[in-house]
């Protein structure tokens, strides 16, 4: 099956994550090293890993692959669209990201969540995404915080569980679609006559690097606590996707990403 013309935008480049993680390092000569953090972890099940980020990286990709083009859409559908997402992430990301730290119980895990942690706060990733949002006209009104609440209430009743190894496949997740995600918000902004792109164009980088790093940090918390096998694994993931399928296609409209969590 061929890439659409938008999915082929969304290839990284992962040397570019390389020198934004080296940056963000000499920024902060204190903050530990990610050789230091990632010496301490413990070899998982190759099988297991793999059978993870597969599920993952699949996952991913049926999202992006169910994405409109953001050229069909009208200037309301986008204006909505932004404005969801901004409803969503500017308050709660940090707070998702809390629970993880909160809930790991490695210390190798614990590092790499308090890195990302630190950078969300010193660099106010929210002060980003609010200046890409106000620049695109495109701030939340009562109907767009409405819409997203069922969904994001799920997620964040699923997150004051602090269930560790689910969390932080959750954020995993989380961080692999945002990497990808990012063009196709920045080409929104775009279209909304916008010039503002410095939050889609540090996520899209960045966020290659914060992937890499919370699977790495997923396998230590698994080697230290290994999930239930009677436990649902990717039951955050699956509301996480649902709660993106509100942000894409609104409370009215055919949820494609809820469709396709029913039938895992």
């Amino acid at each position: 099956m061929g890439l659409s013309s938008t999915t082929v935008l969304f290839r990284q480049d992962r040397q570019s994550a390389l020198n934004c993680f080296k940056k963000n390092v000499a920024m902060n000569p204190q903050s530990p090293t990610m050789t230091t953090i990632f010496s301490e972890l413990q070899k998982p099940d190759p099988a297991q890993e793999s059978s993870i980020e597969e599920q993952i990286e699949s996952l991913v990709d049926a999202m992006m692959m169910s994405l409109p083009e953001p050229e069909q859409l009208s200037s309301e559908q986008r204006r909505g669209l932004l404005a969801r997402y901004a409803a969503v992430l500017e308050g709660n990301f940090i707070y998702w990201m809390t629970g993880a730290y909160l809930a790991a119980a490695s210390e190798p895990a614990r590092a790499v969540i308090l890195e990302n942690l630190h950078e969300e706060v010193r660099d106010s990733h929210p002060a980003m995404l609010r200046k890409f949002t106000l620049a695109a006209r495109a701030m939340p009104t009562e109907s767009d915080v409405m819409a997203v609440h069922p969904d994001l209430t799920n997620v964040r009743l699923f997150v004051g569980r602090l269930s560790g190894v689910r969390l932080i496949l959750m954020m995993t997740f989380f961080e692999g679609f945002i990497q990808k995600f990012m063009y196709f918000l920045g080409r929104l902004a775009t279209l909304q006559g916008s010039v503002e792109q410095e939050y889609a164009d540090v996520h899209g980088v960045c966020d290659v690097a914060h992937t890499r790093e919370l699977f790495r940090a997923l396998r230590a918390e698994m080697a230290l606590t290994p999930p239930d096998p009677a436990a649902k694994l990717f039951e955050g993931v699956e509301l996480l996707r649902v709660l993106i399928g509100t942000v894409v296609f609104g409370a009215e409209s055919d949820n494609r990403f809820a469709h396709a969590a029913g039938q895992r």
